[in-house]
């Protein structure tokens, strides 16, 4: 009988280990890329866009004019340049705007003269080159000429630009959230404490008599001028108070202003979802829906040390809600979140 083949541990493990080198390697290339801030990411990408852009026209430049290599590197560069202006207008716009309609608009408006001047500018580069001394007619009819190109660069540039935009958007996004979410946790977590000092109540009127409501038990307060309408348990009722008064009074409890009527019990918010305009819609534990609007929500996220002041990497949103809890501190969520 064969003798049974011997096991051969060192081959074993390059089999198992192996393969998942090159994994491994990739893995760890994608992580250290990720670090990379976005603007810096943004920047040498269109780096390397006319780079490659300028090495590929010089190589036709050279073929068609007989031109030596440093010649129709600049060649091609100038030639190319005012693609570099065109980002630039693109990068104002949407640093102005946003990644909203407003920009797509804007970009819109601006396509006609960036487009002409694009095509005016490579033709006066192509002719300083030439040493040409071409007539207006001339120069008119080779920039248009040249016009589908640079309404391609254009539409590509204006493309390209409000894509990296939104993906940063929504990274942004997951990261608010995410840092809501915790937040929202910790303000429940607040009011169930049992070492919390007993709830104060409000007395609510309702109908002719008044009922006392212990503040946890209130989902959302509503302002209507000088009193405020409370909601609690599928039940409301009213409070000769202002939401003013009401907000600085219930702020140490969990409670935020949403709106500039509308008061949240953050220990009883079920989901936050985002909005397109950057608003969120809060969905509370009886089902009622309400909108934290942007300008409150700017201010709780600065409040919280939130996405405005930190550089979000697309593989660390975690992260970064763990590190605006850590500035929260544990059992103070109420004095947090009063500025929603």
């Amino acid at each position: 009988m064969a003798d049974a083949a011997v096991p051969d541990p060192d081959r074993d493990l390059d089999r198992r280990v192996g393969p998942a080198a090159p994994t491994l390697a990739g893995s760890r290339l994608m992580r250290g890329l990720r670090r990379i801030p976005f603007g810096v990411g943004l920047g040498l990408f269109a780096a390397y866009s006319y780079a490659a852009t300028t090495a590929s026209a010089a190589w036709f430049v050279r073929r068609d004019h007989g031109a030596d290599l440093p010649t129709s590197l600049l060649w091609a560069g100038l030639l190319y340049a005012p693609n570099v202006v065109t980002g630039l207008l693109v990068w104002a716009v949407l640093r102005r705007f946003g990644a909203e309609w407003r920009a797509m608009g804007v970009l819109t408006a601006l396509a006609p003269p960036a487009v002409v001047s694009a095509a005016l500018a490579m033709t006066g580069a192509d002719g300083a080159m030439r040493g040409a001394g071409w007539s207006v007619a001339e120069i008119m009819a080779r920039s248009i000429d040249r016009l589908p190109v640079a309404i391609l660069l254009y539409t590509a540039i204006g493309a390209a630009g409000l894509a990296a935009a939104h993906w940063r958007r929504a990274i942004r996004q997951r990261a608010e959230m995410e840092a809501l979410s915790a937040a929202l946790v910790e303000a429940r977590r607040a009011q169930s404490d049992p070492a919390a000092p007993p709830s104060e109540r409000l007395m609510v009127g309702v109908g002719r008599g008044r009922v006392p409501v212990a503040v946890p038990e209130i989902e959302w307060i509503a302002s209507a001028g000088n009193y405020a309408v409370v909601h609690w348990r599928d039940r409301e009722g009213l409070l000769r108070e202002t939401l003013q008064a009401l907000e600085t009074r219930l702020a140490p409890h969990g409670f935020a202003r949403s709106h500039r009527s509308t008061l949240v019990n953050l220990a009883r918010v079920r989901e936050l979802k985002p909005l397109a305009d950057g608003a969120w819609r809060v969905t509370l534990d009886s089902g009622a829906e309400l909108v934290v609007s942007r300008s409150y929500r700017d201010g709780f996220l600065a409040r919280l040390g939130g996405s405005a002041a930190v550089e979000v990497s697309p593989s660390e949103p975690s992260a970064v809600r763990s590190s605006l809890i850590g500035r929260t501190g544990s059992g103070r969520t109420g004095g947090v979140v009063s500025d929603i």
